[in-house]
């Protein structure tokens, strides 16, 4: 079984089509990206025993009580820690094995990822089951968080090296896919819990079993679609472009990854993309109440601020709320495939550029539309800070293959993700802490975000900065031709690899019709996604 996984088994033969690698690359991104929708377990895992009413802990017993207690309900903050694990072991894991992924392939990388991450889904059904918590947080927490790192990755180096002629479209199709996981996991495990919830029981353990499955066939097939193109090959008709001011940045030559911890752009990236983040991580964490608390009862025709609202009202804007943070969610995923895509035109490091000028413009205008009460100008900031926030993720591989070559743009852009692990923790302090540090002086509710947009502001300052200090390698960085040889070996013994048998026979002449199902089998769900999540952006337009 081992060798259908080895790398030299992959090696596309001729007439293979490329376009077949992108659903490949979004079956297994669509999947894993449903960590971004977990926090739809949160409220009936609450209730898990209750069922209608949650069964409080008694105040001695903490997080760690709660680790092991089958006598109380699990408070949704204590829940809150499997979504930090994940991003913390997503950017964890991508760095420690970004090295083991470009020697082992993008297949076998894909495999152990969907092993991990559908595994670690059951091991968690079994935590419920049992009512035991550090089940789920090795389950989902640990072992599918090193299934997000490995799975999410696992695309970038390929997908790079298939299309060098549009290397931003390409991880950028990949990267949408990781958005826009929630989109369909979300709304599909709230239809599955209430398929299976009883008088007895809120239905997760079984809705977890149910999609571990349903993701584990998605991600094996996107595993075993995965093709390496053969050393040196190009688009047919494609030569690479004469240096001009959009593409002077882009080398020929390639930097080994154990080098780059001590690259000055690498940490000059790593800030670029740590900023950008967590200036947008923050404000999708909390773009529901800040919503709510900023314009009131203004959502739904009440002259009334926040806190003079009774429980129907709070509830109606809730449901508003609802709306507008799944519009957040499609400019997020669209900004993925978009910004990613005009960058192959535009060149990187302008694209950045104006994510930080534009973005920290936007960010500034949040207060003042917020004091006029124009909901309009308010939104529409935000859903631009979006977009941006998702380009940036989808941007910054081939911002990594621009400057360091594409050999090992895999592994390190695994060790880039520890950017966002920063992120992720950075960025939703600052925006937090600083509300309730508002909220205690005294500060009304509408005006306690204020002080944090001028912060993140300071942040994207930050990150420009940066990214203008990014200038072409120094020639010491890269490898010398003999150490590229070595790295290339196992694709220059392809002759050998093919005496046992490629998995393609020797040759990928792949029908029409294949290329239309791989891609319907990623677009149908897909649309699905967009449908329900449009049928939420309706309440916020009601």
């Amino acid at each position: 079984m081992s060798g259908i996984l080895d790398k030299e088994r992959i090696i596309a033969g001729p007439g293979f089509n490329r376009w077949l690698v992108p659903p490949a690359a979004l079956a297994i991104h669509l999947c894993i990206g449903m960590a971004y929708g977990f926090s739809v377990f949160w409220l009936p895992l609450s209730k898990a025993l209750g069922i209608k009413d949650a069964i409080k802990c008694a105040p001695d017993v903490g997080f760690w009580g709660q680790l092991f207690t089958t006598t109380c309900d699990w408070q949704i903050s204590t829940l809150g820690w499997m979504y930090t694990l994940f991003f913390v072991l997503l950017g964890s894991s991508a760095a420690t094995w970004g090295g083991w992924l470009e020697r082992a392939g993008p297949r076998k990388a894909g495999v152990v990822s969907a092993v991990c991450w559908c595994g670690g889904m059951l091991i968690s059904a079994i935590g419920i089951k049992t009512h035991q918590f550090w089940l789920m947080i090795l389950g989902s927490g640990v072992i599918g968080g090193i299934g997000l790192g490995l799975g999410y990755i696992s695309p970038v180096s390929t997908l790079i090296k298939w299309f060098p002629d549009r290397r931003g479209m390409a991880t950028g199709m990949a990267i949408m896919g990781f958005g826009g996981g929630a989109m369909i996991g979300s709304p599909l495990a709230a239809d599955l819990m209430k398929y299976f919830a009883t008088p007895t029981d809120v239905g997760v353990m079984q809705t977890f079993v149910v999609m571990a499955l349903i993701y584990f066939v998605f991600m094996m097939a996107g595993a075993f679609g995965y093709r390496v193109p053969e050393t040196g090959w190009k688009p047919a008709g494609w030569t690479p472009p004469p240096a001009q001011a959009n593409n002077a940045m882009i080398t020929q030559k390639h930097v080994h990854v154990k080098k780059v911890w001590g690259i000055p752009q690498f940490w000059l990236i790593w800030m670029v993309l740590c900023m950008n983040v967590s200036a947008g991580i923050g404000v999708i964490g909390m773009a529901s109440p800040m919503l709510q608390e900023v314009f009131g009862g203004s959502l739904i025709g009440v002259q009334a601020k926040f806190g003079e609202l009774d429980k129907t009202q709070l509830a109606a804007i809730a449901t508003v709320a609802a709306g507008f943070t799944a519009l957040l969610s499609l400019f997020n995923i669209g900004g993925r495939f978009f910004w990613a895509s005009l960058s192959d035109k535009m060149g990187r490091k302008i694209t950045y550029i104006v994510f930080f000028v534009l973005g920290g413009l936007m960010y500034f205008s949040v207060p003042g539309s917020a004091a006029a009460g124009s909901i309009v100008l308010f939104v529409g900031a935000f859903c631009v800070i979006l977009s941006m926030y998702g380009g940036g993720f989808a941007t910054v591989p081939a911002y990594l293959a621009d400057i360091f070559g594409t050999q090992m743009v895999g592994a390190i852009h695994g060790r880039l993700l520890t950017a966002w692990a920063t992120a992720g923790v950075l960025g939703p302090v600052v925006v937090n802490y600083m509300r309730e540090y508002q909220l205690g002086l005294g500060i009304p509710r509408e005006q306690v975000y204020n002080q944090t947009m001028y912060i993140l502001v300071g942040m994207l300052v930050v990150g420009l900065i940066c990214n203008l200090l990014v200038r072409p390698l120094d020639n010491k960085w890269f490898m010398t031709d003999a150490e590229l040889a070595e790295e290339k070996k196992l694709a220059h013994e392809r002759a050998a690899a093919s005496e046992v048998g490629t998995s393609s026979g020797g040759a990928d002449t792949i029908p029409t019709g294949v290329v239309v199902f791989a891609w319907l089998a990623v677009g149908l769900p897909l649309a699905w996604g967009v449908y329900r999540t449009l049928l939420s952006v309706a309440k916020f337009f009601a």
